[in-house]
């Protein structure tokens, strides 16, 4: 399958205080073109710093990547000077954040925000950007689109100022969009409205959509793909259909088992994962999931775990998808048909 980025053996860390955070540790996965690749993962696993630091945007010092490439239509954005990766971000990659009051500058009209971002990349004089920023905003569903564009942050509401995000995000229509917790903070029906607009301006343009996020009812009706987060590494990954329903690592079953859901009933309790994430100022030398996991044995808090392929596009970092594990019956593990 042709993919449009690929991040192999991400390695970040950030120098604090208390010691080095080993933020991200190893990580790897690949974007189909035109496809959209979910990152799953509670608070703190790395989801974030993880497509950050590709962009550019994680502080030097405190943080510095210390391994890896993120190649995008052949070109490793990580070798590049940093004058040369700028010509990349915001025109063949852009970002969504998670936090568009934040995001956006107060002090200058929404219209100006989203036109600098063509007269950077695409060298339009600003009467034209500013031409272009109307039709952009129209397209992200604002009405009254060129009144709108004179206006200041403070004058829209939250989910407006999402479809403002998204304006500037696409505005180079670049090959890749990173959508980091694009519905945060909105009500339920301003989400699906979000969603539903980047699936559209995904079908328009063909770009390839990195959505991060830790909602699985997200996952399920945008993904394609999913590649499962926790303490800085990618622990499970694969088509959505595998992943959700042939979930093959136990923080996957994890996560989805602390999911609210509308086939449960009123009166079963949701399941929440027991203990904490584990220091990542001195990670474990085994599974990091270990010292959570109900079915842990004594091989995975001692020795690293490598990655099981369980077909051509599913993998989990677990040790029981070895071919000698025992089965857990009962649990609900899924083994990969060359493991059984």
């Amino acid at each position: 399958m042709d993919n449009v980025l690929e991040i192999k053996d991400l390695n970040v860390e950030f120098d604090t205080y208390g010691g080095v955070v080993h933020a991200v540790r190893g990580v790897s996965y690949s974007v189909p073109r035109g496809k959209t690749l979910a990152v799953v993962g509670e608070s703190g696993c790395g989801k974030s710093v993880t497509v950050q630091s590709i962009m550019g945007l994680i502080p030097k010092p405190p943080g510095r990547i210390t391994k890896g490439s993120a190649v995008l239509d052949g070109v490793n954005l990580l070798s590049l000077p940093e004058k040369e990766a700028r010509l990349y971000r915001g025109k063949d990659i852009g970002m969504i954040f998670q936090d568009a009051m934040s995001s956006l500058n107060p002090t200058m009209k929404i219209g100006k925000q989203i036109a600098e971002t063509l007269v950077l990349h695409k060298g339009m004089q600003i009467t034209d950007a500013l031409k272009e920023a109307v039709r952009l905003l129209d397209l992200t569903r604002i009405p009254e689109a060129a009144k709108r564009v004179n206006q200041y942050p403070f004058e829209f509401s939250g989910g407006m100022l999402q479809r403002v995000m998204i304006a500037v995000a696409v505005a180079c229509k670049p090959k890749v969009l990173i959508a980091d917790e694009p519905t945060t903070a909105l009500d339920v029906t301003i989400q699906d409205q979000v969603l539903e607009l980047m699936r559209d301006l995904q079908k328009e343009e063909g770009m390839s959509i990195v959505l991060i996020t830790h909602d699985l009812g997200v996952v399920a009706r945008m993904a394609d793909s999913v590649a499962v987060m926790y303490a800085g590494q990618i622990v499970e990954s694969g088509a959505v259909d595998d992943v959700f329903y042939k979930s093959a690592h136990p923080y996957t079953l994890g996560l989805k088992q602390a999911m609210p859901s509308a086939s449960k009933e009123a009166s079963q309790k949701l399941m929440p994962i027991p203990g904490t994430p584990p220091d990542l100022f001195n990670p474990p030398s085994g599974c990091a999931y270990a010292a959570r996991c109900p079915v842990a044995k004594n091989i995975c808090s001692q020795k690293r775990v490598p990655v099981f392929d369980l077909n051509d596009s599913h993998k989990s970092m677990c040790w029981l998808q070895h071919s000698a594990a025992p089965e857990e019956k009962g649990f609900g593990l899924y083994r990969g048909s060359s493991y059984d």
